[in-house]
């Protein structure tokens, strides 16, 4: 399995991707050089990827900052918390339960290190809350797999549909199979779009 560890991964990975698909080579022009954006795997993590769901970026650091300042940030703190304690952070009710599910699943981070990608998402799904989005994000960022796209993000969307200068905004089924092109880079191609979104939106599309 390719991963995306460093920075040189990432300059090797361009390559694939423009070699793959030319449109990219403006796009990366534009874009820049690519953040890593690689983070620790575990808990942490995953807790950081509910809490970006259908949120902005701000919003979604904001919560967060507040969770580890009232030291709700680990996973047995989590577990026993009062609603009102994860609420007041600024979780929504929902998010209150996916939070605790996440926390009482006690899920074996460390075997997740070598699993595939989509035992990954098949494991990380089994959890209420966790959908395919998060379980990518996490493969993608704690895992640094290289081979996987987060087709569902709106973010992506929105720049898939601006660079191409495709007519409208491709869904999440049709980027998903516009993605497939870009094996074994999905992730790198992920990046590129993200930080074009960046520069064309002047909004941030991942947290």
């Amino acid at each position: 399995m390719i991963r995306i560890e460093t920075e040189a991964d990432l300059l090797a990975g361009a390559q694939v991707l423009i070699a793959r698909d030319a449109r990219f080579g403006p796009i990366l022009e534009v874009a820049g050089p690519l953040p890593l954006r690689r983070r620790p795997d575990g808990f942490g993590a995953l807790l950081a990827a509910i809490v970006g769901q259908q949120v902005s970026t701000a919003s979604a650091a904001a919560i967060l900052r507040r969770l580890e300042a009232a030291g709700l940030d680990e996973e047995d703190a989590v577990a026993v918390a009062p609603e009102e304690d994860l609420r007041a952070c600024g979780l929504s009710r929902p998010k209150v339960r996916y939070v605790r599910a996440l926390a009482e699943a006690r899920l074996d981070y460390a075997g997740l290190r070598d699993a595939p990608t989509e035992r990954v998402i098949e494991t990380l799904t089994a959890v209420p809350g966790i959908g395919r989005w998060t379980a990518e994000i996490y493969a993608k960022f704690a895992l640094g797999h290289a081979d996987v796209f987060a087709a569902g993000d709106l973010a992506l969307q929105v720049a898939a549909g601006r660079a191409f200068g495709l007519p409208d905004r491709p869904t999440e089924k049709a980027l998903r199979a516009m993605a497939e092109a870009w094996s074994p880079v999905r992730a790198v191609a992920a990046r590129a779009l993200w930080a074009y979104y960046r520069i064309d939106t002047k909004r941030e599309g991942v947290l």
